[in-house]
């Protein structure tokens, strides 16, 4: 028997654009606990972009996440010995979750100096509709179409 589901922890929301996404993604990027470190690199990253776009980084910060966000995704089912992956909708909470690590992967991934650059240019670039992390979206649709067939095993729980 399964116990309750925690609570959810409410954030606090960023000081200098007092935004709750922002905020989070900047939890998601910090490592060790360091969030003054994550917190110049994202706010360093979004003067950057906002000197390569001449337009509002938060803007663009959110098109990009937007464009990055997964709507469908493939989970493994066990049906009868055999395992299916069975394509089903992603929730908006794992839409945020899955865009943002996509984000910061691709931007761990990127060549370059500075990590506030590499993020930067990911943003701008998931904001264009180009980049890993896109890719990564696009093979997750993918993935999901070609198994479209398995879909029906997804409805029960």
């Amino acid at each position: 028997m399964r116990r309750r589901r925690p609570e959810k922890r409410t954030i606090n929301p960023d000081p200098k654009f007092n935004d709750l996404q922002i905020s989070k993604f900047m939890n998601y990027l910090l490592t060790d606990g360091k969030k003054g470190i994550a917190e110049k690199i994202l706010y360093d990253a979004f003067d950057i972009v906002k000197d390569k776009s001449k337009k509002d980084p938060v803007d663009i910060f959110k098109k990009a996440l937007n464009n990055a966000a997964p709507h469908v995704e493939v989970k493994s089912k066990r049906i009868g010995g055999a395992t299916y992956q069975v394509p089903i909708e992603v929730p908006t909470r794992r839409q945020f979750y899955l865009a943002s690590q996509w984000i910061i992967e691709s931007a761990k991934k990127r060549s370059g100096s500075a990590m506030s650059n590499r993020l930067a240019g990911e943003i701008l670039s998931a904001s264009n509709n180009e980049g890993s992390a896109i890719k990564k979206k696009e093979d997750t649709h993918r993935m999901a179409e070609a198994n479209k067939a398995f879909a029906h095993f997804g409805r029960g729980r």
